[in-house]
C-alpha cells in the first residue's frame, strides 16, 4: 500500500506540472487517472482492514476455546481433550499468514518436535500444540499436559495482543494465501504435521479456508480486473472442498489421515496445487 501511497503523490506532481505547461483540456485523463488509484487504494485499505478483523477475530475464538481444553486436561478428561484438539487448532491454522509471523510466539505455539530439534539440537523447552499432542495420543494420559496448556493459554493471548500491531498489505495476504496451500501440498499432505494425532485433515480445510477467505475479500476488485480468474478459483476451491467432504465422517470431523490411500492424497495435492496456480495471479491482478 505505501508503494500505491508514493504513486498516487508522484501523480499529483506530475499533474500540476503539466497543468503548468500544456492546455487544460489534456488534464483530464491524468486528472481521471489520478481518481482510478485513489479509489483502488481505498479498496485495498478496506480488504486489509477487514482481514486484520478476521484474524483478530480467529485469535479470540482460538483463546477461548484454548482456555476451555486446558480445564478439561486439567480436569483428566482425555477423550474430550482428543476430540477438541483438531478443531481448536483449526483457528490458528486459517490465521497463519500473520501468526507465523511471529516467530518466537509460532515456536512455542506450534512447532512440531522435528522441527524444534532442528533449531534447537534439543527437545528440551519444546512446547504448545503438538508438545500436548504427543502426551495424549502416545502416552494416552493428560498428566504432565498442564503446565504446557497454561503455557499455550498465556502464549496465545500475547499473540493476539501482537496482532494488533501487524502493518497488513496486500501483499502479505496474496503470499500468505498461496503459501496456506504450498504448505498443505508439499509438506502436510505428508501426514507430518500432525504425527501422534493424525488429524491432518482438519489442518487441511483450515488452510484452505484461509486461503479462501482472502480470495473472499479480494473478490470485488478481482471481478472488475479478471472475471475469468475469479470464476477458475470458485471452481478450484469447490473441487478441493468437494475432496475434503468426502472424508468427513460427519458434519464437523474426519477420518484418521491414516485412512487415507495413496490414491485419496494424490488427488488431494493434485486439487490443491491446481487450485495454487490461479490463485498465485492475485497478486499480479490487483497491482
Amino acid at each position: 500500500m505505501k508503494r500505491i501511497f508514493s504513486y498516487s503523490l508522484l501523480s499529483v506532481s506530475v499533474l500540476s506540472l503539466v497543468a503548468c505547461t500544456t492546455p487544460s483540456h489534456q488534464t483530464a485523463p491524468t486528472t481521471a487517472t489520478t481518481e482510478q488509484v485513489s479509489a483502488n487504494q481505498t479498496k485495498l485499505s478496506k480488504i486489509t482492514t477487514d482481514y486484520r478483523i478476521f484474524v483478530e477475530q480467529q485469535i479470540d475464538q482460538l483463546l477461548t476455546d484454548t482456555e476451555k481444553w486446558a480445564e478439561l486436561l486439567k480436569a483428566g478428561k482425555l477423550e474430550e481433550a482428543k476430540a477438541q484438539y483438531p478443531l481448536i487448532r483449526m483457528a490458528y491454522e486459517r490465521s497463519e499468514p500473520i501468526a507465523e509471523s511471529f516467530g518466537e510466539l509460532d515456536v512455542r505455539i506450534d512447532f512440531r518436535l522435528v522441527d524444534y530439534v532442528d533449531e534447537n539440537n534439543t527437545e528440551e523447552g519444546w512446547s504448545g500444540f503438538h508438545r500436548i499432542e504427543r502426551i495424549l495420543w502416545e502416552g494416552s494420559t493428560t498428566e504432565g499436559t498442564e503446565v504446557f496448556a497454561d503455557q499455550l493459554v498465556k502464549d496465545i493471548k500475547e499473540l493476539r495482543a501482537k496482532v494488533a500491531t501487524v502493518d497488513v498489505t496486500p501483499d502479505m495476504m496474496t503470499a500468505g494465501a498461496v503459501d496456506l496451500l504450498n504448505e498443505v501440498a508439499t509438506s502436510k499432505i505428508t501426514g507430518e504435521e500432525e504425527i501422534y494425532s493424525h488429524t491432518d485433515l482438519y489442518d487441511f480445510r483450515a488452510n484452505i479456508e484461509g486461503a479462501e477467505k482472502i480470495f473472499d475479500l479480494f473478490r470485488p476488485l478481482l471481478q472488475e480486473k479478471s472475471a475469468s480468474l475469479v470464476e477458475d478459483l470458485e471452481v478450484r476451491f469447490a473441487d478441493v472442498h468437494a475432496l475434503l467432504d468426502s472424508h468427513m465422517t460427519n458434519s464437523t470431523n474426519y477420518k484418521s489421515y491414516t485412512d487415507l490411500t495413496k490414491e485419496d492424497t494424490r488427488a488431494l495435492s493434485e486439487a490443491v496445487t491446481k487450485l495454487g496456480e490461479p490463485l498465485s495471479q492475485m497478486g499480479i491482478v490487483i497491482e
